[in-house]
């Protein structure tokens, strides 16, 4: 047992690229946690790690991840590149430890670097931030410079967690994972009380109750121990079957001696992107629905049914938290289960009202209710903050407009950086947000974003027709404003990809019975007066009539195939060319 005013618990906060998982490394290698022989780069990919005379967490990817885990410390580091500066993304979670009243230490790392500057960065973060850079710690973690300073200031400054070893249990999940041999193992910080293995304990929020089989920590492999007390950071197995029984956030307390109340800020991962998976090869239904099983015992997150489309045959509506989740997904599918899928551009939650009161919530646009029954529709909306060198502000504030962005606030970072924040609806967002914003920027420009709530606009059901059909994977909730600009770009853009026929294919993007852009792509038509040399013209007029009437007969019975692309292409208009056009 390791005395609680011995123990310090502290989190790395830091922008992608910006050296955290070195910088852990270097902590391992210094504390004698992990021998040279054994060290590799990057070992630090566990949540969490028991140095010998301390406990360091590593970042988490998602917000309630970031969120549980900063409420399992009393402080943490805030690592920004000496070259680069402050991220919007470094900005939210800093936020989120100031809220959690953790004590931060500013790290300016890769001071070795030729552009690095580092009085310029401590003044941003000052400015920025509000945190005195006076003591901030000069390192570079790739070089083993700083590394003693920052363990010093870690002892120096981060508090011991409460004594509270005497008090009911109460633990805090910031992580889980399934494990084939061993169930899912939970990952915990112990705020009250004692935890032994073998003890019967009780999740407060899902109601499971389970043996210990195992306890440990990692430091940074499993090491079993029989005991943790208050302010102590390790895991448990339990033959847990389910992730979705060890939420992150959730209270483990003791089944015979429970805690009165479970700890605050639990609630459950609620889906705000939602895409259809379809298998290219129909044979591939029953692997991809076993891959997504697989996945989710790992990834709680992960929300899936079965859908049926009449243009893509069986697949699955997938909901993730976001975007990264939703390319990581798909991303394993392919590459780990060898899955040749087609993916639906990601569309976001909707609330419709129909006209007797009743509340739909609607995930896919095929889901929303008839127009005439029709009273209302809301769109999720976010808090968009942008982080741009001052040259790009016009382009950027430009395109937040051009996605009914509402401005909110615009600050001078420093002399040649400036922080943008909008209120944009998140459905602009997740289409090709992030791209014009690079673009725009040539790179340079970061952002973060957080749901602020639901908003109720004017918001109608796109549809697109091809050949007649109703293809309802390419159908999109749009702003009436937009309707017609997306649908114009959206039938251009499809005329495109999809191929010749031997029938002319008319493409039509609708607002119920109202067709507002239209497109055709022309026949394949074979030379049937070729073998007319000469002659009666109605010779000619017979071979052309009875080549009409075997185009309409073919139009009637053919089926269009619409290539994968074409389920994308509501990502790969161009919005600009679309509105200049006219």
């Amino acid at each position: 047992m390791v005395a609680p005013d011995r123990v310090r618990n502290f989190s790395i906060i830091a922008h992608i690229d910006h050296g955290k998982s070195t910088l852990a490394d270097q902590l391992l290698i210094k504390t004698d946690t992990v021998e040279n022989r054994d060290m590799q780069a990057c070992l630090l990919a566990c949540p969490s790690c028991a140095l010998p005379w301390m406990t360091t967490q590593s970042h988490a990817l998602q917000l309630p991840a970031v969120s549980r885990s900063l409420a399992a410390c009393e402080g943490c580091l805030l690592v920004v590149d000496a070259s680069q500066g402050v991220e919007a993304q470094t900005l939210a979670n800093v936020y989120l430890a100031l809220e959690n009243d953790l004590e931060i230490i500013p790290v300016l790392n890769k001071i070795d670097l030729p552009g690095a500057d580092p009085e310029r960065v401590k003044r941003e973060i000052e400015e920025v931030i509000g945190l005195d850079c006076s003591h901030a710690i000069m390192a570079s973690a790739k070089q083993g410079l700083g590394i003693e300073e920052i363990l010093e200031e870690v002892v120096r400054r981060v508090p011991p967690p409460a004594d509270n070893r005497g008090k009911p249990l109460r633990a805090l999940i910031f992580d889980s994972y399934y494990d084939s041999y061993k169930g899912v193992v939970v990952q915990f910080r112990v705020m009250d009380g004692e935890l032994r293995r073998g003890d019967l304990v009780k999740f407060m929020n899902t109601g499971c109750e389970y043996d210990i089989t195992e306890l440990g920590v990692l430091s940074p492999k499993a090491v079993e121990v029989d005991s943790l007390y208050a302010g102590e950071v390790g895991y448990l197995a339990a033959s847990i079957k389910q992730v979705a029984d060890a939420r992150v956030g959730d209270t483990v307390t003791l089944k015979k001696q429970p805690a009165a109340e479970a700890l605050g800020g639990y609630t459950e991962a609620q889906p705000m992107v939602f895409c259809g998976l379809f298998p290219t090869d129909a044979d591939q239904y029953p692997e991809l629905r076993e891959a997504l099983l697989k996945l989710q015992l790992n990834d709680a997150a992960l929300k899936f049914e079965p859908e049926v489309s009449s243009a893509m045959g069986f697949g699955f509506r997938c909901g993730f938290l976001g975007l990264l989740h939703m390319e990581i997904v798909q991303e394993r599918l392919e590459r780990e289960y060898d899955l040749d899928l087609i993916t639906t551009a990601p569309t976001v939650v909707f609330k419709a009202v129909t006209t007797d009161g009743t509340e739909h919530i609607v995930d896919c646009p095929s889901k929303l209710p008839p127009g005439n029954r029709l009273d209302s529709i809301s769109e999720p909306y976010v808090r968009l903050e942008v982080i741009t060198p001052k040259e790009y502000v016009g382009s950027i504030m430009e395109l937040a407009q051009q996605r009914r962005g509402e401005y909110v606030d615009m600050q001078y970072l420093t002399e040649t950086r400036t922080t943008l924040v909008y209120n944009l609806p998140l459905a602009e967002v997740v289409t090709d947000f992030f791209d014009a914003l690079k673009s725009r920027s040539r790179g340079y420009a970061s952002m973060e974003y957080a749901l602020t709530g639901y908003r109720e606009n004017d918001l109608v059901l796109l549809d697109i027709k091809i050949n007649g059909e109703m293809v309802e994977p390419l159908a999109a909730i749009v702003h009436r404003d937009n309707a017609y600009y997306v649908g114009k770009a959206l039938v251009k853009r499809l005329k495109e990809l999809i191929p010749r026929q031997q029938f002319k294919v008319p493409i039509q993007a609708a607002i119920g019975a109202r067709v507002v852009a239209s497109e055709a792509i022309p026949a394949l038509r074979k030379d049937v007066l070729a073998k007319c040399y000469g002659g009666d013209i109605s010779r000619k007029k017979k071979l052309l009539k009875k080549q009409a009437a075997g185009k309409k007969r073919m139009k009637s019975l053919g089926k269009v195939d619409v290539p994968q692309e074409a389920f994308m292409a509501v990502l790969q208009i161009n919005r600009d060319t679309a509105s200049m056009d006219e």
